[in-house]
């Protein structure tokens, strides 16, 4: 089933021009590793936090992802620009538009 990867943070003071302009390059890594990621979006919210939203093929494939993360080097790299994680968790995609 569908998965989606819900992962919050805050950043460090300063980083999010890096942060953005690293993202590319760091999605185009993940995706090569990890066939199983469908889509991802990047969200600012209105205290300051962030929330990657990583759209997975199955809960199996999203699991098994963050375990070998960080060996991923241009996923490592963009990682650092965080300061604090508030959480990851995932959910089935009930119903979609677009269909993933």
């Amino acid at each position: 089933m569908t998965t989606m990867e819900l992962a919050s943070f805050r950043i460090h003071d300063g980083a999010e021009p890096a942060l953005l302009a690293e993202r590319p390059a760091m999605l185009a890594a993940m995706r090569a590793a990890y066939p199983a990621c469908l889509a991802a979006y990047l969200v600012k919210q209105d205290d300051g936090s962030w929330t990657d939203i990583v759209l997975w093929r199955s809960l199996a494939e999203a699991e098994e992802s963050a375990k070998t993360i960080m060996e991923v080097p241009e996923c490592a790299a963009w990682f650092r620009h965080i300061s604090e994680s508030l959480g990851m968790r995932h959910a089935e995609v009930a119903d979609a538009w677009p269909a993933p």
